[in-house]
């Protein structure tokens, strides 16, 4: 079983904060209409939240991690925020779409998420979604998995992430009764921010489970491991670009009336 993740919101801020810019693209995809209810999910310190609200539409924002949604409401205390597993989210409120992103692929049990989601939703409601898809940072991923099997280390049994493919994951929302009307499955190279730390912050970031049980002499030493394995392959003039891989889908759930 893996470890929970935690999160450092103000890091985050600081030094992660291209996933909300690169979440502005799916905005796009979502077309958010003023006065609808929308719900996004896995909000993290709302900044898309805020940008969603800009719309004019109503929009609520949810988060597994009590620190996220702390800082969420310091910065956009006009807002509505709260701690929820997407996992057994039930609400009385129903919305006319659920966003996410970067979100979905810390959560291990999709058909329950996607369960909540259907729940959550009006019916003719849309979900509009990016996260990370098959072989996503897979050259990282790969590394971490090699230098922790030189210390007997499964890192298969410590990975917190869910990297679908699209076929996986359209046929779950399909199950569900969703019908996916947009789905791509696409490379995203992303720049890390702060030169040559960047690969270090992304570490710190999001692999703490690999971690588990590790001092930080230990960690250090695995870290450096890792690096010096990607190096060649994802650090240039440019820094560290990391080989994203993301999954965008639109899917609506049918409004038996229309």
């Amino acid at each position: 079983m893996s470890q929970p993740q935690h999160w450092n919101a103000t890091f985050y801020d600081e030094k992660m904060n291209f996933v909300s810019y690169y979440g502005r693209g799916l905005i796009e995809w979502l077309e958010p209409i003023a006065e609808e209810r929308i719900l996004d999910l896995g909000c993290g310190t709302g900044d898309l939240t805020e940008q969603l609200a800009g719309s004019g539409a109503v929009v609520d924002g949810i988060d597994f991690s009590p620190e996220m949604i702390a800082t969420a409401k310091k910065k956009y205390p006009h807002l509505s925020f709260q701690v929820a597993d997407a996992h057994i989210f039930r609400t009385d409120q129903r919305y006319d779409a659920i966003f996410s992103n970067a979100a979905l692929h810390w959560m291990k049990r999709p058909q329950d998420v996607i369960t909540s989601v259907w729940n959550a939703l009006l019916p003719g409601g849309r979900f509009v979604a990016e996260f990370g898809g098959k072989d996503n940072c897979k050259l990282v991923v790969d590394a971490l998995h090699t230098v922790l099997a030189r210390k007997g280390i499964d890192a298969s049994e410590r990975s917190p992430w869910y990297f679908p493919s699209l076929g996986e994951y359209t046929s779950l929302l399909e199950e569900q009764g969703f019908r996916v009307t947009l789905a791509s499955h696409f490379d995203r190279p992303t720049e890390m921010p702060e030169g040559d730390s960047g690969l270090r912050h992304w570490l710190d970031s999001f692999a703490e489970p690999f971690f588990a049980g590790m001092n930080e002499v230990e960690k250090e030493e695995i870290c450096e491991q890792v690096t010096k394995l990607v190096r060649p392959s994802l650090y240039s003039e440019k820094g560290w670009v990391v080989d994203y891989k993301r999954l965008r889908i639109i899917a609506r759930k049918p409004d038996p009336v229309g």
